[in-house]
């Protein structure tokens, strides 16, 4: 008789894949994910790539991984650490020995841990778990490459091929440990293999064996059961934050009645915005891949004057690089969004990990007094409602939009509610033909309330006119190089973004109302500093949350929200540019920071550890 395998009931969960990036720990982990969200549960994903693009075979600085974090409830993160890890050779069993729970499950291919691999992760004896002080995890050992090439000689694979299909068979083992069942896995890789039927057929078969061997192990270890949570009705998928960029620009769009344009060039991690609407030509997008950054962002200014909503996307050494060409939008006035997905830096620096960096030059980053419209989204799904933002502001008042995600959010996927576009406020576009001044319309005629410019459209008659990057006159449109008149431009320019105030919501305040400590973040950081004020209320402790989406212009409460509480710190991936710019514009503020620039996600246990620190101080 079988032994009795011990079945733990969790409200979530974490899980790591993580192999060499040849192994496909990115297609496992997203299946896995996809699989979750189906049968009903909350998930958060982190995919987490290698920095160089060939590293070598084996070797830590070549590990691949993907986490993701399920439950029964809301799951904010991917989470610290992991409960099961897929550990597909040495050096990722070594890269990820610091996020494993001390009780964790670890999977790991012995075939992959022979003498050679284990010298390729700098291992110096011949027993990792030993080495790197894993007494405590569970260990599920086998020969998956091995199995997998037994199980698929019917499929006439040469070896390679066949062993390729050794990530299925780690994740039908993850599927056996959780429960889950194999039909809606099955169907994924048919439609992605649609093309190469044999190997379709190969995937799906060492997908079941992987499942079927975890039937017929007897080891004593933890089976996890994770209960679906009761989800609100209608249309769920699954989506990453670069995705929902992409719609959220194609329905601002189709709510202003325009066409969308995106002139662009691929960097990392922006290039999936690029891709996914380039395949959207059925919805009237127009996505075009240009020589260089400054090429695409000057198509995009082109696009605008000819009355597209026009958006560029880019990471920030490519924001550097348009800095001039925003500087020309600016002076025009013309609607122009500009997604930043930010990663490590300076330079190169790391193009595959996440940050948030580039605040400082999303503000002040160009030449002359330029502003713009600065907003940052908050969660891969909040991506949808920041872009429509982005573009609702860009073409409602005629200016420059920087919307700010990071690597972490773009990539990283959430189960996503399909939204009803009756329910997002109407974008109504400010055309020419609706002026009715006393004065003949001219190009910078402006609404005397918000101060927005009339759009004149290329074709419409009567209507023709010339702007650019000189400085005009604000009565007449011409040319002007007169002083007087450019400070009256500068502060025009200026007090339009300004008063964008007027139509932005109200910062919320999430947590206690009378919290003894007040946590401030911006962009990415959301899920994190949600989840620490979350458990910092578990245990006893007053307090909030006020979450930044909307960075210039800041919203109209900002003040009196920053100035109720005694103690406020900002938490922030970088050296505290946020709060820096709080500081110039709350009168008083002086807060406490919490700054990590480490590539990687906030750890909650750290900023619960950090926060409580504060309070008791």
């Amino acid at each position: 008789m079988a032994e009795q395998t011990k079945v733990t009931t969790l409200e979530k969960v974490v899980v790591r894949f993580s192999g060499d990036s040849g192994d496909g720990m990115q297609l496992t982990g997203t299946i896995f994910s996809n699989l979750s969200a189906i049968l009903g549960n909350e998930i958060s994903t982190f995919p987490d790539f290698p920095a160089e693009i060939r590293a070598p075979q084996g070797s830590l600085s070549g590990v691949s991984g993907f986490q993701v974090h399920l439950g029964s409830r809301k799951i904010f993160t991917p989470g610290d650490r992991a409960d099961v890890l897929v550990a597909m050779n040495p050096a990722a069993l070594k890269v990820n020995v610091n996020y494993l729970k001390p009780h964790a499950i670890v999977i790991i291919d012995t075939d992959s841990f022979q003498k050679n691999d284990l010298d390729k992760a700098k291992f110096v004896t011949d027993d990792p778990f030993k080495e790197l002080s894993l007494t405590g995890v569970q260990v599920i050992a086998a020969p998956i490459t091995s199995m997998v090439k037994d199980g698929l000689a019917e499929y006439g694979l040469d070896n390679k091929s066949a062993a390729r299909c050794k990530n299925m068979f780690a994740l039908g083992l993850v599927c056996w440990l959780f429960d889950r069942p194999l039909d809606e896995a099955m169907h994924m890789l048919q439609n992605k293999f649609s093309k190469k039927p044999t190997i379709a057929k190969a995937n799906i078969k060492a997908l079941t064996d992987g499942y079927n061997y975890g039937h017929n192990i007897h080891a004593s270890i933890s089976r996890y059961r994770i209960e679906s949570k009761k989800m609100t009705p209608g249309f769920y998928t699954d989506v990453n934050g670069n995705k929902a960029t992409s719609y959220g620009l194609i329905a601002a769009a189709e709510k202003a009645g325009l066409k969308l344009y995106l002139g662009s060039y691929p960097i990392t991690p922006a290039t999936d915005i690029l891709q996914e609407l380039s395949a959207r030509k059925e919805l009237g997008v127009k996505a075009l891949q240009f020589e260089d950054e400054i090429a695409g962002i000057c198509t995009a200014i082109g696009a605008s004057f000819a009355g597209s909503l026009a958006a560029t996307s880019t990471s920030g050494p490519g924001l550097a690089l348009k800095s001039e060409a925003i500087g020309l939008a600016v002076i025009a006035e013309l609607p122009l969004v500009i997604v930043d997905v930010q990663r490590g830096g300076p330079s190169t620096g790391l193009p595959t990990k996440s940050e948030q960096t580039d605040l400082m030059q999303a503000l002040y980053g160009r030449n002359g007094e330029s502003p713009v419209v600065v907003i940052a989204a908050a969660t891969p799904t909040d991506c949808f409602d920041a872009a429509y933002w982005a573009g609702k502001l860009a073409v409602e008042h005629m200016t420059p939009v920087i919307l700010l995600t990071d690597s972490f959010i773009a990539n990283g996927s959430s189960a996503w509610k399909l939204p009803d576009l009756d329910e997002y406020p109407e974008i109504k576009p400010k055309y020419a033909t609706e002026y009715t001044g006393e004065q003949p319309w001219k190009a910078y005629r402006r609404d005397p309330e918000n101060l927005v410019r009339y759009w004149a459209i290329p074709g419409m008659e009567g209507f023709a006119h010339r702007i650019g990057g000189l400085e005009k006159d604000y009565d007449t449109s011409a040319i002007s190089t007169e002083p007087y008149n450019h400070q009256k431009m500068v502060l025009t320019r200026q007090a339009k973004v300004d008063k964008i105030a007027d139509y932005i919501p109200d910062l919320e305040v999430l947590g206690d109302s009378d919290a003894d400590l007040l946590i401030v973040g911006w962009g990415g950081t959301y899920g994190h500093l949600c989840e620490a004020m979350e458990t910092m209320q578990e245990n006893g402790r007053k307090v909030a949350l006020a979450h930044f989406k909307f960075i210039s212009p800041l919203p109209k409460n900002t003040i009196d929200v920053l100035s109720r509480y005694k103690k406020v710190v900002v938490a922030e991936q970088n050296n505290g540019q946020f709060a820096n710019y709080l500081r110039s514009k709350v009168p008083g503020f002086n807060p406490y920071r919490f700054n990590r620039v480490k590539g990687q996600p906030f750890i909650v246990a750290r900023l619960v550890e950090e926060f409580t620190k504060l309070l008791e101080a």
